[in-house]
């Protein structure tokens, strides 16, 4: 039995899927889940009204770095948590404390001093928060950002810091950047409003070579003309200000410059394509090797705060998805995630460093300035989500219409073991797959089988990282199946994200205490080998340092003649094969007696039995037979190829009964590698588990994997017969045989295959028949089903012969 919820922590949950995926243009990499991921974490260092502490310090909080939380949770479709956010702003009244001085001093007539770039920013939060832009606060921020336009003067076109009220025009210096700039551009095309003065002007801040400068600079000029100040000045351009050192590069100006020439584009501006295209261009070639970009002053160093701008801008404009699949990588490269579960990053999954070398220290120091790290992945995040600010201002949130449906808000039945509280059962029960997720993953129609069944199991994930299930009417966690799913996840190799959440989730020691030693419902000790042998794997794929106590607790539950048994009054009493082999698998750097306990069990056949306590057998399973391969074919990882002879340490008992069990999973698939059940219809599950197994002994599972992938539903799932009704279970189990290989053979595995048949000819142990399937000679169903017919006939000869002979001697008897 699988123990999934011995040790369930159940809590009421309402069951419902928004389907909300964000995308940009042309996106190459984007990897919603960890940008997700790294809203969950922003969100927690909200304060309850919003807010975030300024660190320069002050009665005010730090506005502007709220604003880019919001625009990071509403881009990874998290923007519920946001909330907060605008409410402080807009219900409470304080959005005028940002974009006005009112704030800095309540009540002296400061509120006509308007600061350009904030209100821009806070336009765009409020067209992105779903607001009415024209009332926050009592603004109309759409007005108010063509009034801090400039239309004369030598700041014409700028979206300028300005006094409405003449007496204090003079306190008032315009600091005003190309940020603020950029911002206002991309409120205005969104509320449908552009103004080309300010597009114009914009575009004066872009050298020929194609990057932004951030700053607005004077140079002294002979020119006349209200464009030149008294004093004989006018603003630069940025070629102009080359030779006075006045330009340097800047990426992040040149990222947010980029998104809102696109912005303009698409609001029906003309004559940006050279512009955008020459952008583009100097991003691509300014890529450092490592994947990530700088920004400006002080920021040159490569960060994920400037390449999480620049990464969403590209993925916008479209043509640079190598520099934006790069870019990604370089961001994910400074994320905590589930491998920093024994870290000092510890329960901050998700959390996004300055750089990558931030990340590592903080791996043994921790978090060191939070402002920092929030800084960094408000802004990178935007780079994993990659919704253009245009789209995101515009609240397209929805996914395409090419997209696989989300799932639908109904429960998917499945069998398994359920333990509700307060007595634990052990009696098989139907329960349903809860999934409670802010946003589904969705795949293209064109996407290949195993994207298609990856984003089907993600999904089954509640909040993301584990499996629910649910039995009269509460709901329990699923820990056994949230284990198959990151297995199978690894198997396919999909959904990366997904994988480290969940993995994050099982290493957990309140899960661990659940799943592995039936906390809360065990009185005193206990332990139970087969979710100690998965959390093990588990944990070395996602390289967690729990792992080596985990095997230490299985190894304690190793007896003298090999067997593995568990303790506690809901031990597992029906100890069967495949439990052992998880085991196995998860000792095998030391696996003792364990090996020849399951080589003892081998059936006549060279199948094995599904029940370990069956001591002789004629035939056994043949599910039980794939994970006994399984089992036996590994080692721990080495990038040394598998032996096509006996390996080190192996007993020639092992490669006679390795051989023989590959041999017998070859008799009974189709010539599409399809295993047929007792109805004659096709076994997903156990055509699955027997090519993986066998593709861990070196045979090609393209024929099983082509099978099942056409067996694929819309929504990414497979059905478990002809009834067509997509199943989780079965979907589950399909995952290897969709993949083509076992997860023995993924990437980051623990382990790897220690042999690879046909063995050579020097090997005494080499099988023939084993060795005829892969030279193009008959399969070995033939073979053997040739083989059995011969001692068949075999068997008849000499019954005859000894039939005739007594006949004959009782003739010769008579004298």
């Amino acid at each position: 039995m699988r123990r999934r919820s011995l040790a369930a922590v159940a809590f009421a949950v309402s069951v419902g899927v928004i389907a909300a995926l964000l995308t940009g243009t042309a996106t190459a990499a984007n990897d919603p889940g960890a940008a997700k991921a790294n809203s969950r974490w922003l969100a927690t260092k909200l304060k309850p009204d919003g807010t975030l502490e300024n660190p320069s310090g002050g009665a005010l909080p730090d506005h502007g770095l709220m604003l880019d939380v919001l625009f990071a949770l509403y881009a990874s479709g998290d923007g519920a948590k946001a909330e907060p956010i605008m409410k402080f702003l807009d219900d409470e009244g304080h959005a005028t404390d940002y974009f006005t001085w009112d704030g800095l001093v309540p009540g002296a007539g400061y509120d006509k001093v308007v600061v350009g770039g904030a209100l821009a920013k806070t336009l765009v939060a409020a067209q992105v928060s779903g607001r009415d832009p024209r009332n926050v606060d009592g603004y109309d921020l759409v007005a108010e950002t063509h009034a801090a336009i400039m239309r004369n003067g030598p700041d014409k076109g700028r979206i300028s810091d300005y006094s409405k009220d003449p007496e204090r025009t003079g306190a008032v210096n315009n600091d005003a950047n190309s940020f603020g700039q950029a911002l206002g551009v991309i409120g205005l095309a969104a509320a449908g409003e552009n103004d080309r003065i300010a597009i114009d002007r914009l575009l004066t801040q872009q050298c020929s070579e194609g990057y932004f400068r951030l700053l607005f600079k004077y140079i002294p000029t002979n020119e006349t003309g209200d464009h030149v100040t008294p004093g004989g000045d006018k603003v630069s351009t940025c070629d102009e200000g080359k030779p006075l050192d006045l330009s340097p590069t800047d990426g992040d100006a040149t990222g947010l410059g980029l998104s809102a020439l696109l912005a303009a584009r698409k609001a029906g501006a003309t004559g940006l394509d050279a512009p955008i295209a020459k952008t583009v261009s100097w991003l691509k070639a300014n890529q450092t090797a490592g994947g990530g970009w700088g920004g400006g002053a002080s920021t040159e160093a490569p960060n994920t705060n400037s390449t999480g701008m620049i990464v969403k801008a590209l993925a916008d404009a479209g043509g640079a998805e190598a520099a934006v699949d790069k870019g990604v990588r370089y961001l994910k490269s400074a994320q905590a995630n589930a491998a920093d579960s024994g870290t000092k990053l510890a329960g901050e999954l998700g959390a996004i460093a300055y750089d990558p070398a931030s990340y590592e220290a903080a791996r043994t120091s921790g978090i060191s300035g939070v402002d920092t790290w929030i800084r960094a992945g408000a802004q990178a995040s935007l780079g994993l989500s990659q919704i253009g600010f245009y789209s995101l201002a515009k609240g397209k949130t929805q996914p395409p219409a090419s997209s696989v449906p989300a799932p639908a808000t109904t429960t998917t039945t499945i069998t398994t073991s359920v333990t509700p509280p307060p007595k634990p059962k052990k009696a098989g029960t139907s329960t349903g797959v809860r999934v409670r997720t802010s946003t589904a993953i969705t795949t293209p129609d064109t996407a290949t089988p195993a994207a298609r069944l990856g984003a089907y199991l993600a999904n089954r994930l509640t909040d993301g990282d584990h499996v629910e299930v649910t039995e009269d009417g509460k709901t329990y966690v699923d820990y056994d199946a949230t284990a198959d799913v990151v297995l199978a996840l690894r198997a396919l190799d999909q959904q990366p994200d997904s994988v480290a959440r969940a993995s994050q989730f099982l290493v957990k020691p309140e899960a661990v205490q659940a799943y592995a030693h039936g906390a809360p419902y065990e009185q005193g000790e206990a332990s139970y080998a087969g979710p100690l042998a998965k959390l093990v794997l588990v944990a070395e794929f996602a390289k967690a340092d729990i792992a080596g106590q985990l095997r230490a607790d299985l190894v304690k539950l190793r007896g003298v003649d090999g067997k593995f048994t568990d303790t506690g009054s809901f031990a597992d009493a029906d100890e069967t094969v495949e439990r052992h082999a998880w085991a196995v698998l998860a000792t095998a750097a030391d696996p003792g007696p364990a090996v020849e306990l399951l080589l003892s069990r081998q059936c006549a056949d060279g199948t094995f039995p599904k029940h370990l306590d069956t001591v002789e057998c004629g035939s056994g399973d043949l599910a039980a037979t794939a994970a006994a391969v399984t089992a036996l074919a590994a080692r721990p990882h080495t990038d040394a190829a598998p032996s096509t002879r006996r390996p080190d340490g192996w007993s020639e008992r092992r490669v006679s009964a390795f051989v023989s069990a590959v041999g017998a999973l070859g008799v009974r698939p189709t010539g599409e590698g399809m295993v047929t059940g007792e109805g004659g219809e096709p076994d997903v599950a156990l055509s699955a588990a027997v090519a993986a197994a066998r593709q861990t002994a070196g045979f090609d599972a393209s024929g099983t994997a082509r099978s099942l992938g056409e067996l694929v539903q819309p929504d990414g799932g497979l059905a478990k017969g002809s009834a067509g009704e997509t199943d989780f279970p079965t979907s589950l189990a399909a995952a290897q045989g969709v993949a083509g290989r076992s997860w023995l053979n993924a990437a980051d595995s623990p382990l790897s295959p220690a042999i690879r048949l046909p063995l050579t000819e020097a090997n005494p142990s080499a099988a023939p028949v084993l060795a005829a399937e892969q030279s193009g000679s008959p399969p070995s169903w033939l073979i053997w089903g040739l083989a059995g017919l011969a001692v068949l006939l075999l068997l008849t000869v000499l019954a005859l012969v000894f039939v005739l002979r007594r006949y004959t001697k009782k003739k010769g008897a008579t004298p």
